[in-house]
């Protein structure tokens, strides 16, 4: 089935802001992993100073809800803004639903990244729609 979930982005606070919703709602993270924690890649080089930042994290807040969040940083840094910090993420059940999905909702809009396999090894990719409205499209191989 796919989902839709709702993925925040904070300025460095991730960590602090996921805590909190923790104690709000109780239960544990499903992931968390920090900049420092991904493979090193000259074209895209960490700074010193976000290496501590979440890169992600995933906070089931009931069977069918997962909260998701990272904090920004680098040149991604220069387009947050409180209160419009957020995308919907939408998980699809197969790749080429994934591709479907990613192609009708980024017509006219601007595609920051296409749908590609990551080094978290996702089939993913994000855009922003004609609407303004923040998006991220990925399909997981089901884990056996």
């Amino acid at each position: 089935m796919t989902t839709i979930n709702t993925y925040l982005t904070f300025d460095g606070n991730c960590e602090e802001a996921f805590n909190f919703y923790k104690s709000v709602f109780g239960g544990d993270f499903a992931h968390i992993q920090k900049f420092k924690d991904m493979p090193e890649n000259p074209k895209f080089p960490v700074a010193a100073s976000d290496k501590e930042k979440i890169m992600h994290v995933s906070y089931p807040i009931s069977p069918n809800s997962i909260l998701l969040g990272s904090d920004t940083g680098g040149e991604w840094a220069a387009n947050f803004k409180q209160g419009n910090n957020f995308s919907i993420s939408i998980n699809a059940d197969s790749k080429e639903e994934a591709d479907k999905i990613f192609d009708a909702l980024s017509k006219n809009g601007e595609i920051i990244m296409p749908m590609t396999k990551t080094f978290w090894d996702s089939y993913f990719g994000n855009f922003t729609d004609q609407f303004g409205v923040q998006w991220m499209v990925s399909f997981d191989e089901p884990k056996h």
